[in-house]
């Protein structure tokens, strides 16, 4: 493991709730939680069906369970029953891959792909929440995504 790239308090002092990155992670995760339910209220969705559809809606065609899960860091288990109930609200279609059996593929229905247009307003009402400017709100997501990379990075033993 290597070195910070800046100095650290001491160990007790680094065992503050205070100075845990996550937590303040975690805190943030559950307010924007909490903006996300009043926001996807009327469209039926919850943030975790939201983020399917949103894949859903930016590639054409149907796309593999798999292909979904690899997008969203979520496993199987975890998508499959998520997609059960997206499929139950009529608003996608589970169905075996022509080409290869073994996979399932998901597509939008005609209401799946209708309800975009009633999801437009939602970023818009979640950037104006978090009262950051446009230019911090990029900053941080950069910001995150970089976070991203290297605890993966660190978990897969390559840093």
């Amino acid at each position: 493991m290597t070195a910070p790239p800046f100095p650290l308090p001491d160990d007790a002092e680094l065992l503050r709730l205070d100075h845990q990155i996550c937590f303040s992670l975690h805190a943030a995760a559950r307010a924007f939680g909490g903006v996300y339910r009043d926001a996807l209220k009327d469209l039926g969705l919850t943030y975790p069906q939201y983020l399917a559809m949103l894949v859903l809606w930016e590639e054409p065609g149907p796309l593999p369970v798999k292909a979904i899960g690899e997008r969203l860091r979520l496993d199987s288990g975890t998508l499959s029953p998520l997609l059960k109930r997206l499929e139950a609200a009529g608003l996608v279609v589970r169905e075996r891959s022509t080409e290869d059996e073994r996979s399932v593929v998901v597509r939008l229905t005609e209401a799946g792909a209708e309800l975009r247009g009633r999801a437009l307003p939602v970023p818009r009402r979640i950037v104006t929440a978090t009262g950051l400017s446009l230019d911090d709100a990029l900053t941080l997501r950069g910001l995150l995504e970089r976070l991203t990379e290297n605890l993966d990075a660190t978990q897969a033993g390559e840093r």
